[in-house]
């Protein structure tokens, strides 16, 4: 028994002084994660700079995926110190935070954004159903007899006469990213169950049902962009007719340049994205390794900055660039379970 203890001991000793030698290690905060996260999390790193006049924490978009990879790859200097997410973590990036000593985070959900899709302020007003937008992107669709085909419709009017008699041209993100998470789950799943050939299949097999509402067509119509939704908003400007889901904060701050797409009838706004009637919205996290918090130089007082009422509350400079705000009574929860350093629960 004594054994074990010391051990055991030894082995906490290891993994703290390991730890600690993150701080030697480097001086600066790692943010990493999802790219509709990083505007909010650059603008927290800027006044977090400004204010303590410590080094402004380095941070990076690498998607929703690329962020819970690089997060949960361990802990130390060589490792994230916070992720930004679009959608809460999967179970899988759990495991894989386990089995990499990634045992004790905290959640933080600050704040709700609308799944934008939007274009050139050039180009055709768009007002579509969900439906209407599965059936331009999906790479399957059922025919006349019910049989799923690849994808015919090649215009938006061959999806309905009403719509413009232009070439479908969507840029999306990559499937490593949360946005893409959120556009499968939120539009293509609610539009392909609309189509009642495709809603039949989810009875009967729900496997499958799930594979082709979740699939984008590989024909070029489809233009998966990357990252970078600032290339997105670069190509829509470039090609009128085109369209591109990103956060509504890439929208927001685009305005001069893009409109958003109304989605069954409904623009995105601050407001509809907060009472819901916008029906594609998300919430956003970011996810910190508590294991680091005393470690890393200044990443308390970042934490801080992040869930300050100056910054995350409602009129604070997130919602000026675009973070539809919590609720009162959910910001004070969200603040508390991040100063405490609550655990989430693995």
């Amino acid at each position: 028994m004594k054994f074990k203890t010391l051990v055991s001991t030894m082995a906490l000793a290891v993994a703290a002084t390991a730890v600690a030698g993150a701080a030697q290690a480097r001086d600066q905060i790692k943010v990493v994660g999802s790219s509709t996260v990083f505007p909010y999390s650059q603008a927290v790193a800027e006044e977090y700079a400004a204010k303590t006049g410590k080094p402004a924490p380095v941070v990076e978009s690498l998607g929703t995926g690329g962020g819970f990879k690089a997060f949960c790859g361990g802990v130390g200097p060589d490792f994230a110190d916070v992720t930004g997410a679009s959608r809460a973590i999967k179970p899988s990036e759990v495991d894989l935070c386990k089995a990499n000593g990634v045992t004790d985070i905290t959640e933080a959900l600050i704040g709700y954004d609308g799944l934008s899709i939007a274009h050139s302020r050039k180009g055709p007003e768009l007002n579509l159903t969900e439906e209407q937008i599965f059936r331009a992107v999906a790479a399957e669709l059922p025919n006349e007899a019910g049989e799923l085909v690849a994808n015919p419709n090649q215009m938006w009017s061959d999806i309905d006469p009403s719509l413009p008699a232009v070439k479908i041209v969507v840029i999306g993100p990559p499937p490593t990213s949360g946005t893409r998470d959120a556009f499968v789950e939120l539009t293509l799943h609610d539009g392909c169950d609309a189509i009642p050939a495709i809603h039949a299949l989810k009875k009967d097999n729900a496997d499958k049902w799930n594979e082709v509402c979740s699939r984008v067509r590989q024909d070029g119509l489809f233009v998966e962009a990357g990252e970078n939704d600032n290339l997105i908003v670069q190509s829509l400007e470039a090609d009128p007719n085109a369209v591109g889901i990103f956060g509504y904060s890439f929208l927001y701050e685009n305005q001069d340049k893009l409109k958003g797409v109304k989605i069954n009838g409904v623009e995105p706004t601050f407001d509809t994205i907060a009472d819901g009637s916008y029906p594609i919205a998300r919430p956003l996290f970011f996810y910190v390794k508590n294991a680091h918090r005393g470690v890393i130089p200044g990443l308390d007082e970042f934490l801080a900055e992040y869930v300050s009422a100056e910054a995350l509350a409602a009129g604070g400079y997130l919602a000026e660039r675009g973070l539809t705000p919590l609720s009162p009574e959910k910001y004070e929860e969200v603040r508390d379970a991040v100063l405490s350093a609550k655990k989430f629960d693995m």
